[in-house]
C-alpha cells in the first residue's frame, strides 16, 4: 500500500464498498456524536466522511486533533444508510470506518477558519493566503484559472500559433503606465524595466518571420489597484499575426473567446462574429467605450429638440456649446412612481452632476416640468428620436460632450439596474473599432496618441499629411464583454516613414523615435510584414467566468490595494550591502 494514499478524497463511490483504503488530507470539519466521531477529510480533489468509534484506541487523539491538521487514515469503505446519504457530495453515498489513524502535521490555532463561508478582512486573508486558498470557492477559482489557461493554449496551437517567450528584463516602453525599474549591478546608474507588455518584442518576432506568435505573458505596471485590475502584475493572452487585416485578427480570437466562455460557463455567449461598434457610436449610444450590451437601453442625441426651445436652461447651455443626451427608461411611466424620477435626479446630484431632467409619456402626452416647456411638436420629435413609446420615461444629461457622455453612461447603467432590465446568464461580446489616432491632452496642452503609438493610421501617410489629426482614425480595437474591457489591439505601423510622421504629429522628433525605439525602427527598415495583434487579459477572463466582483479572487497570491504582499512582506527595504553592490542610495521623502 502507498505510504500516504490509495485514493483521493473525491474518488470513492459505492463500487468501492468493502475495499480497504488509505487516505491523507486536512481535517476539514469534526462532529462528535457521542459514541462516534465524524471527520470530513479534505484534499485538493474533494471530501470524504470518516467515522471513528469511541472504542477505538486512537479515539481520544482524533477527538483532540485541531481543524486543518494533516492526517492519514486507513479503513474500510462502507455504504451510508439511506437517511445519512449526502446528495451534495460526490462521495456522499459512502464513508470510511477508520482502522488506523496518524497525525502527519498538527495545526496551530487558526487565525481564520477554512470551513464555512464567513467573510474575513482583506488584511487577514492576504496575510494567511495559504489558508484562504484552502477555502472551497477560492480553491475552485484557482483551478478554473489553470484550466482556462490550458484551454487557451490548446485553442491557439490548434490555429497554428506557436508559443515564444519574450524577455522580462528589458527597456522602458510607452504603454501609458509607470515602469518597474530594476537596477543593473554590471552597469552602474542604469536600469532595466519590467515589460508593461511584450509589445515591441512580439512585433519584432513578426519581422523575424515567425508569422503566428502567442504567449501567456506576464506584464508589469506600477499603477493603482481597482476591482478589475491587480496592482503590479497581470497576465494576458498575447498574440501577433503577420500578413493580416483587422478582420483576420478578429477571426482568430473570436472562436477562442467564444469557446472558452462556452466551455467554462453555462451562460449564453455571443456567437461569432461579434458586433463591431465604432468608438464614436459607442460613446453616443452607451456613454463609454466599454458598453454592457446586456442592458438594452440606448442613449440618443436630442440636442436639436431643445435648441431654441422654451426650456431655457437647456437652450441657453446649447448656445454655449453643450449637448443633450436622452436616456430612455422603458416602461417606467407605468411601473414606477413619480418618486423614482425624482430619486434619479437626486442620485445624479450625489454623483457630482447638476442633475437629470426627465419627461414621462403617459396617456398620450408628455408629463413633467420639462414637457410643459417643449410643446407638442418637440415632444413628438423627442419620442421619434429617442424611440420612446407609451408609459416610457426619459432622462436628460445636458453638458459639454464629454461630461454629457459620462453622465448618460452611468445613468444608463443605473436605470437598467433599477428597472431590472439587465439580461442575466449571458456573456455579451463586442468589438469597439475606429478609435481616434490622437487626442488633445489638457494637462500637457498638446496632441498625443490616444491609444497604441505603434498603430497604423487609417489612410496611411495620406491621412497624416492631409487630415486634421483629431479626425484621423487608427486600426485600433478593443474587445469588451459585459461592460469589461478584456483587451486592446491594433494593426501595427510597419512603415518607418509613417512611424516618423505619426510621432512628429504627437510632438516627438525623429531623434526621440530613434533613441527610444531603435530596435523596432531598425527592424522595420529591413523588411517588415503587415501585422497586427491583441492581448486579452487572463485575469479578467477568469474573473468573469468565476462571477467574481474583484480580480483578487482569481489570483493565487495577489497584492493588497496598496501594492503590498502581506504574506511575504514585500516590498521590503534593501540592506546597505545590497545597495552598495548596486551603486544605489535610498533617499526617502521628507516626513510632513
Amino acid at each position: 500500500m502507498h505510504e500516504y494514499r490509495t485514493h483521493t478524497c473525491a474518488e470513492l463511490r459505492e463500487d468501492h464498498v468493502g475495499n480497504s483504503v488509505r487516505l491523507s488530507g486536512w481535517v476539514h470539519r469534526k462532529r462528535d456524536h457521542g459514541g462516534l466521531l465524524f471527520i470530513d477529510l479534505r484534499d485538493h480533489y474533494g471530501l470524504t466522511q470518516c467515522v471513528i468509534d469511541v472504542e477505538s484506541p486512537f479515539f481520544k487523539e482524533a477527538e483532540g486533533v485541531r481543524p486543518e491538521s494533516v492526517i492519514r487514515i486507513d479503513g474500510n469503505v462502507v455504504a451510508r444508510s439511506e437517511e445519512t446519504i449526502n446528495p451534495n457530495l460526490p462521495t456522499g453515498k459512502v464513508e470510511i470506518q477508520v482502522k488506523e489513524f496518524e497525525v502527519l502535521s498538527q495545526a496551530d490555532e487558526l487565525p481564520m477558519p477554512v470551513f464555512g463561508d464567513q467573510e474575513y478582512p482583506e488584511e487577514t486573508r492576504l496575510t494567511y493566503r495559504y489558508l484562504d486558498l484552502r477555502r472551497d470557492r477560492l480553491h475552485r477559482n484557482i483551478v478554473l484559472r489553470s484550466d482556462v489557461i490550458s484551454s487557451i493554449r490548446r485553442r491557439m496551437v490548434d490555429q497554428g500559433f506557436k508559443e515564444y517567450q519574450t524577455p522580462i528584463l528589458t527597456a522602458s516602453s510607452p504603454e501609458g503606465a509607470r515602469d518597474f525599474l530594476v537596477p543593473s549591478r554590471l552597469h552602474p546608474g542604469k536600469f532595466y524595466a519590467l515589460p508593461q507588455a511584450p509589445q515591441q518584442f512580439k512585433q519584432l518576432l513578426m519581422m523575424a518571420g515567425f508569422d503566428r506568435y502567442f504567449q501567456i505573458a506576464p506584464c508589469f505596471r506600477d499603477e493603482d489597484a481597482r476591482a478589475d485590475r491587480s496592482p503590479g502584475e497581470f497576465y494576458q493572452l498575447d498574440l501577433e499575426m503577420s500578413f493580416v487585416t483587422q478582420e483576420d485578427v478578429f477571426a482568430a480570437i473570436e472562436p477562442v473567446m467564444q469557446g472558452i466562455f462556452e466551455e467554462f460557463s453555462d451562460k449564453k455567449v455571443t456567437p461569432a462574429p461579434f458586433p463591431r461598434i465604432p468608438f464614436k457610436d459607442s460613446m453616443l449610444k452607451y456613454g463609454n467605450d466599454k458598453p454592457d450590451l446586456r442592458n438594452p437601453i440606448e442613449i440618443s442625441d436630442v440636442t436639436d429638440v431643445f435648441r431654441d426651445s422654451g426650456f431655457g436652461i437647456f437652450a441657453g447651455m446649447i448656445e454655449k456649446g453643450a449637448v443633450v443626451r436622452a436616456i430612455p427608461a422603458p416602461g417606467a411611466g407605468a411601473s414606477q412612481a413619480r418618486s423614482f424620477f425624482d430619486k434619479m435626479n437626486s442620485w445624479a446630484q450625489s454623483e457630482g452632476y447638476a442633475g437629470l431632467g426627465y419627461v414621462i409619456f403617459k396617456d398620450g402626452e408628455g408629463r413633467g416640468p420639462i414637457a410643459k416647456n417643449l410643446g407638442e411638436e418637440r415632444l413628438t420629435q423627442l419620442r421619434e428620436t429617442a424611440g420612446l413609446g407609451e408609459n416610457d420615461g426619459v432622462f436628460f444629461a445636458c453638458a459639454n460632450e464629454d461630461d454629457a457622455a459620462k453622465l448618460a453612461g452611468v445613468a444608463r447603467t443605473k436605470v437598467g439596474e433599477d428597472l431590472e432590465l439587465i439580461e442575466q446568464d449571458v456573456f455579451r461580446f463586442c468589438w469597439i473599432v475606429d478609435f481616434p489616432m490622437y487626442e488633445w491632452d489638457d494637462v500637457e496642452k498638446k496632441l498625443d496618441f490616444s491609444h497604441n503609438p505603434f498603430s497604423m493610421p487609417q489612410g496611411g501617410m495620406e491621412a497624416l499629411e492631409t487630415m486634421d489629426p483629431e479626425d484621423i482614425l487608427g486600426y485600433q480595437y478593443d474587445i469588451v464583454c459585459n461592460g469589461i474591457e478584456l483587451s486592446s489591439g491594433a494593426i501595427r505601423n510597419h512603415k518607418p516613414d509613417i512611424m516618423y510622421k505619426a510621432f512628429e504629429i504627437a510632438g516627438y522628433g525623429p531623434e526621440v523615435v530613434e533613441e527610444r525605439f531603435a530596435g523596432m525602427l531598425n527592424a522595420l527598415k529591413y523588411g517588415a510584414p503587415p501585422h497586427g495583434g491583441i492581448a486579452p487579459g487572463v485575469d479578467r477572463i477568469v474573473m468573469l467566468l468565476a462571477d467574481e466582483p474583484n480580480i483578487r479572487e482569481v489570483i493565487v497570491f495577489p497584492m493588497n490595494q496598496k501594492a503590498e504582499d502581506l504574506m511575504m512582506n514585500a516590498p521590503s527595504e534593501a540592506s546597505n550591502a545590497q545597495l552598495r553592490e548596486l551603486h544605489l542610495r535610498s533617499v526617502l521623502p521628507e516626513q510632513k
